[in-house]
């Protein structure tokens, strides 16, 4: 590990949790022991859903060595009633399970089976006898349209729907237009640590150990849930592998984790199988997208229009918003964007890397090469020129905006010489195409706070509640502290996942590192004036100051840290507040992919062979975590354009192919050199450190880059996404 005191914001600094983890130290949920033994749980799902449980014989189960108990709604502890109150929301609302005998989708629990062991209680499950009385369901909103409503909100935008300018006039104006229909498929996240959860009940207290990506609210869940008082919950989570947003919010192993706790008096461990997560872990909805665009001749965008239609889980209130991008990327007479939901019987519909962006820019970029196509127009030419002066959507001036230098920068490097007749680059009998796209998210900043304490020695510990989900969380807050006080990275410990320490916002929605971070800056800047403060009762005058090991140099003296702190040290908070931000002006985080793709002219099939991405996130704050979070997310793009798609059984509402052998996820054959380049920057309007949200960004942009290079080697305008060769090989160019 870089111990250097010059290590800096923005350095290469290797992760300081790497040791712990390839050794094999770092305590995930799934790892925790608890002296005495932890009893296991294992889900038995509902075979059909929606519907009625007319039978439910556990005897067998029940008699089977080793088990402890079988959960059902007929023993399960109190809970308040599924998703209420309504006006916490969807993460703070009651998750109950085994709630009565209604089962609400296809793979609900309806009984836990606790064990001594996995395989008893696994064993154990399979002996439960079970019937549904099914009733007629809702599993696709596209067969469901007359059902279609507005949603209360959409993640992440202030508006549901946008209707800037006359549409209708500008369309009806328009020289060149484009109107396609887009259908995405339901994706599941493939997180490598399905979700988990150790639970633990001990005189009224609640100790949670699980897989989650934001604490705060997790402990809202489970005192709303069980009718307890927050401060009974603990949840503790130092480490978590992989959220991607199926992790934001607590699942049914969590809830039933705690009701096995409490029902048993003993802790007990529920972690899903990977057949689980495709049912009780939540996915992103298929959707169907409608665009319309219309252009002048000389290629100025007059008219946009973005239809999205998805599926809502009932009484979960999620919608997606794939019109984000659209309302912040191009100057035009009229934008207006819709979103609609049809409420399905289907499993929780919530966040996915991504959210909105990911898809929405799928198709919107698509739509915007095919047009720019009719006009005539240089892909690149085109985006360049419809760049706005303002936020399309709020008129708000941008806080910064570096798109155009992103496409140039992008175009330079990949070498882009412009469109070619489609299937004219060939490479044997593999037809070459290059597409391009540009990527755009919101940035934000959350309410965060942190401690920090310094002890005699000059040993500092920061304390978070802010998760790790593998992005390098603990390394860019150590840089954070090192850089802000001047002390040595292996001096600092940072401390995270413990709802006993100060509330962040959480990883999500890439917000995370600038909101926790941003309160560890703060933390540590009030403790340089504790310790001046400190410095002066002491009778030392101190404009500057540095700590050194266990001393502290004032000019040119030199003082022990242990005659101005007490034995336990300093210990002091600090907190961001989001409205000391609020300038009033339109802040996004920006980029551009360009992909280079071979089908085969025989076969169809479709490899990636290039892909680079051009990227403004402000600041930096560690070159080489950033890196891995862009490419991370380029990969996650190949998948969401060529590969991932949960197929479900319409006729009965079940996902069908529900592991890796028929879920599709990128590997190592599936994925090029991938090139990634950062600008660099300081976003002075977003927050202190300057630094933009990273760890979504890049996967907008790069699956329709693949799309469009896709149409440059066969000519082929694909209008659903997974794309796959049935939908090129009968299309294909003749040789």
């Amino acid at each position: 590990m870089q111990t250097s005191t010059n290590t800096l914001i923005g350095d290469a600094l290797n992760r300081v949790d790497g040791p712990a983890k390839v050794t094999g130290t770092a305590e995930y949920a799934g790892d925790h022991r608890i002296e005495g033994g932890i009893a296991e749980g294992y889900i038995v799902e509902a075979p059909a859903g929606p519907g009625r449980i007319t039978r439910l014989d556990t005897t067998a189960a029940e008699r089977a060595e080793g088990v402890i108990t079988v959960l059902t709604h007929r023993n399960a502890p109190a809970q308040k009633p599924y998703g209420t109150p309504e006006e916490e929301g969807r993460f703070t609302q009651s998750h109950a399970v085994l709630e009565n005998d209604q089962v609400r989708h296809f793979g609900e629990p309806v009984a836990l089976v606790i064990a001594g062991t996995l395989e008893q209680a696994r064993h154990a499950a399979s002996l439960v006898e079970i019937k549904i009385e099914s009733t007629e369901g809702v599993y696709n909103p596209l067969d469901h349209r007359d059902k279609e409503e507005k949603p209360e909100s959409v993640d992440g935008l202030d508006e549901v729907d946008t209707h800037d300018g006359d549409f209708d006039a500008a369309f009806s104006a328009s020289d060149i237009s484009v109107e396609a229909s887009y259908f995405t498929g339901a994706q599941h996240s493939a997180a490598m640590e399905p979700h988990v959860t150790v639970a633990q009940w001990k005189n009224g207290k609640l100790t949670i150990h699980m897989a989650i990506q934001i604490i705060a609210s997790a402990v809202s869940a489970f005192a709303n849930t069980l009718g307890i008082d927050e401060e009974n919950v603990r949840i503790i989570s130092p480490f978590t592998g992989g959220g991607f947003g199926s992790k934001l919010g607590v699942h049914n192993e969590a809830i039933l984790a705690a009701l096995g706790a409490i029902a048993c008096g003993r802790p007990v461990r529920v972690a899903q199988t990977r057949r689980n997560v495709f049912s009780n872990g939540p996915h992103r909805s298929r959707h169907l997208q409608e665009l319309k665009l219309g252009a002048s001749r000389d290629g100025k965008l007059k008219a946009i229009r973005h239809y999205s239609l998805a599926g809502m889980a009932r009484n979960y209130p999620f919608a997606e918003a794939p019109a984000s991008p659209t309302r912040a990327s191009y100057a035009a007479d009229a934008i207006h964007t819709i979103h609609r939901v049809v409420k399905a019987d289907i499993p929780k519909v919530d966040s996915m890397r991504a959210p909105g962006e990911a898809i929405g820019t799928l198709t919107f970029e698509t739509a915007i090469d095919e047009l720019a196509e009719k006009c005539g127009i240089d892909p690149v030419e085109f985006r360049v020129l419809n760049e706005p002066e303002a936020d399309p959507s709020s008129g708000d001036a941008f806080a910064d905006r570096r798109l155009v230098e992103c496409i140039r920068t992008g175009a330079e490097k990949f070498g882009w010489s412009g469109r070619v007749t489609p299937g004219s680059r060939r490479d044997g009998r593999k037809l070459i195409g290059q597409g391009m796209a540009v990527a755009i998210r919101p940035n934000t900043l959350n309410p965060s706070s942190a401690e920090v304490r310094l002890l005699p020695d000059g040993r500092l510990t920061a304390r978070l509640d802010m998760t790790d989900i593998g992005t390098g969380t603990y390394t860019i807050l150590t840089q954070i502290a090192a850089e802000t006080l001047s002390i040595p990275a292996d001096r600092i410990t940072v401390e995270l996942g413990d709802s006993s320490f100060p509330e962040t916002s959480g990883s999500g929605g890439s917000f995370g590192a600038a909101s926790s971070g941003s309160a560890l800056f703060a933390a540590c800047n009030s403790l340089k004036s504790a310790l001046g403060e400190r410095l002066a009762q002491a009778g030392v005058a101190a404009n500057d100051f540095t700590i050194k090991g266990d001393r502290i140099a004032v000019g040119d003296r030199d003082i022990a840290l242990a005659d101005i702190l007490d034995a336990d040290g300093l210990s002091v908070e600090g907190s961001v507040d989001p409205d000391d931000y609020a300038n009033g002006k339109a802040e996004y985080s920006y980029g551009v992919q360009f992909a280079e793709v071979e089908v085969d002219a025989d076969t169809g099939e479709l490899r990636v062979r290039r892909l680079l991405g051009v990227f403004d996130a402000g600041r930096i704050l560690n070159i080489k975590t950033a890196r891995s979070q862009l490419m991370g997310g380029m990969i996650f793009g190949i998948g969401g354009a060529l590969l991932e798609e949960t197929q479900m059984d319409d006729r009965y509402g079940s996902f069908m192919n529900r592991d890796f052998a028929e879920y599709h996820i990128a590997v190592n054959r599936d994925v090029p050199d991938l090139e990634v380049h950062m600008l660099d920057g300081f976003s002075e309007h977003s927050n202190p450190l300057g630094s933009k949200g990273i760890g979504e960004l890049g996967i907008c942009g790069a699956g329709p880059a693949i799309a469009n290079a896709i149409y440059e080697a066969t000519g082929v305008r694909v209008r659903k996404f997974p794309i796959h060769l049935e939908d090129v090989l009968d299309q294909l160019p003749a040789q």
